[in-house]
């Protein structure tokens, strides 16, 4: 189950989405979040869905790694399903007697369940199509205007970014942990909800131990390659829009107003 969260992994590839603005990216991302709050019809998050799909489609990501990214949150989404299901008022569909089964809980299920899915998917096919740099230029870049308070914007960025890379690399601590303890004979996930939280202490303690000592490691590191922040820093690659990230926005929008139009229509 570990080894099943892939957010903040990157797909090298060369698809329309790789070679796209990390700011356009992130600027979608954001819009599409916020539109998937402002809708609640069963049809419009589905158009919404569709939009979903096609994003993974042209940036070419394999369904089956689209799907193991969403293993983990699985629980989450049923367990939302199962609540907005039984509790929400309706006609009956369903007597089970304890409980009962309405239309507008399958409804409001649904679109929970669908809300839910998308948010987690449309942040990952940014991080999918994304390499750690460019999304820290690209944070820093939107971030730019904050300057003039005297916000820290470059470091931010850099904070964001380096909290991100690391997810991949503490799973993999995590997974070679588990496998080290359960060989010494460690019984992890057993028994009773107390039992399985005290089975996990022998793993939590030298995850953290070891997330420090990598954050040592990468301060000396950083210091060594002289690294003063965003003082007279230059970047190798210098960001700028082009007519594909044109076409992506505006394409986008006219899907967004698509979405809208359907939610409000219907």
């Amino acid at each position: 189950m570990i080894r099943n969260i892939t957010l903040g992994q990157y797909l090298p590839g060369e698809s329309v989405m790789h070679r796209a603005d990390p700011r356009t990216k992130l600027i979608i991302t954001m819009l599409f979040m916020v539109i998937l709050f402002i809708i609640d019809s069963i049809w419009a998050l589905l158009a919404a869905l569709l939009f979903v799909a096609a994003a993974y489609w042209i940036a070419k990501i394999p369904v089956k790694y689209a799907i193991k990214g969403i293993r983990p949150v699985l629980f989450i989404i049923l367990f939302t399903v199962v609540i907005n299901m039984f509790m929400t008022d309706g006609n009956t569909l369903v007597n089970l007697g304890f409980a009962r089964i309405t239309d507008q809980g399958l409804l409001r299920a649904a679109t929970v369940s669908l809300r839910v899915f998308m948010l987690i998917a449309s942040a990952s096919v940014m991080t999918y199509t994304t390499t750690p740099i460019m999304l820290t230029d690209g944070i820093e870049k939107l971030l730019n205007p904050l300057k003039k308070i005297k916000f820290p914007v470059h470091e931010m960025a850099m904070m964001m970014t380096i909290a991100l890379r690391f997810i991949p690399t503490l799973i993999d601590e995590t997974d070679k942990i588990m496998k080290a303890q359960a060989a010494r004979g460690a019984d992890i996930g057993t028994g009773n909800l107390l039992e399985r939280a005290k089975s996990f202490i022998p793993i939590l303690i030298p995850l953290f131990v070891s997330s420090f000592r990598r954050a040592d490691d990468l301060a000396i590191a950083m210091e060594a390659r002289c690294y003063r922040g965003s003082k007279g820093r230059t970047s190798m690659r210098v960001l700028k829009y082009t007519k594909t990230d044109v076409a992506i926005l505006l394409t986008f929008c006219i899907i967004c107003a698509g979405i809208l139009l359907i939610h409000y229509m219907i």
